[in-house]
């Protein structure tokens, strides 16, 4: 019988604990944690996920800012804003929501970034850290993955690890943190060129689907009683549903789960784990800027 890997409970079980100890540092006369999100522009699905980052960061009792800035602003402004958030020690952890408009440089602006502030984890200095072992804040999905594995009991230690993408907002963090210390997998990255796909996916005890294509894994590409994590978030046209639209993932759930030991819902699954992995990186860098042990 398949388990489910659920991502909504244990992100409650997460926000709770958090909540506690924000209560505990204002009941000693503190400032709350202060999370900010930058949205430049107004695509949709960025602002539902700055409004959601906004929803949980206050839940948790944290300070929670928004700067919406015009899609026409330019890099150099931007980069303005950047600086000022980089020095303003009221401020914890800060995000620029992705994509940002296309006369924007997304790596000059993410760099521009104060690594000790860079609570999504993907300035270079950062990355660099995550992929020497060294103390970082990781990307926040590849953690919520690696949150949920952990929490769940889900052996790993020598466990063959395949993952499917090689982003660098997923697959590739994702790979390199199940292969460290302390997970301990053997891992193999597949993607979009890699030959006899089903042959490897199906040699997985734990496979993580980031390939970002809707329903990509189906019942021939996995093993009986591997572990499915998936990643992926599809919204699909359905007139039946009240939002005119359904959530799918990269995995086929009607024909996959029956094979599965655990596998993650989606929606429920990884997605509400990634930002309790942004309040915990928050978390983290305020403990920091506040000399917090």
């Amino acid at each position: 019988m398949v388990q489910l890997l659920d991502g909504k409970a244990l992100a409650l079980q997460i926000k709770d604990e958090i909540a506690n100890e924000v209560r505990q540092l204002t009941a000693k006369g503190m400032r709350a944690p202060h999370l900010v999100a930058v949205i430049v522009g107004e695509d949709g699905a960025s602002q539902t996920y700055v409004a959601n980052k906004e929803r949980s960061s206050k839940e948790v009792g944290f300070t929670s800012s928004v700067y919406r800035l015009p899609a026409n602003i330019t890099e150099e402004k931007l980069l303005e804003t950047i600086n000022f958030m980089n020095n303003d020690s009221e401020i914890d952890g800060f995000i620029i929501q992705l994509p940002l408009p296309k006369h924007i440089n997304e790596q000059h602006v993410i760099n521009a970034i104060s690594p000790e502030k860079d609570v999504d984890g993907f300035t270079a200095i950062n990355v660099g850290r995550m992929v020497l072992g060294e103390d970082a804040y990781v990307p926040a999905t590849p953690m919520g993955v690696c949150t949920l594995l952990k929490r769940y009991g889900i052996e790993t230690a020598g466990k063959h690890c395949v993952v499917l993408g090689r982003s660098n907002i997923v697959g590739t963090p994702a790979a390199n943190l199940l292969s460290r210390k302390g997970f301990d997998c053997t891992v193999t990255m597949c993607h979009s060129k890699t030959q006899n796909l089903a042959d490897m996916t199906r040699q997985a005890d734990i496979l993580v689907a980031a390939i970002g294509k809707p329903e990509f894994v189906t019942a021939e590409m996995v093993k009986e009683g591997a572990v499915v994590v998936d990643v992926g978030i599809h919204r699909i046209p359905d007139e039946t549903k009240k939002s005119g639209y359904r959530i799918i993932g990269d995995v086929k759930h009607s024909e996959v789960d029956e094979k599965c030991s655990w596998v993650t819902p989606v929606p429920g699954g990884v997605g509400p784990l990634t930002i309790c992995s942004l309040l915990e990186n928050t978390m983290k860098a305020y403990k920091r800027n506040n000399n917090i042990e």
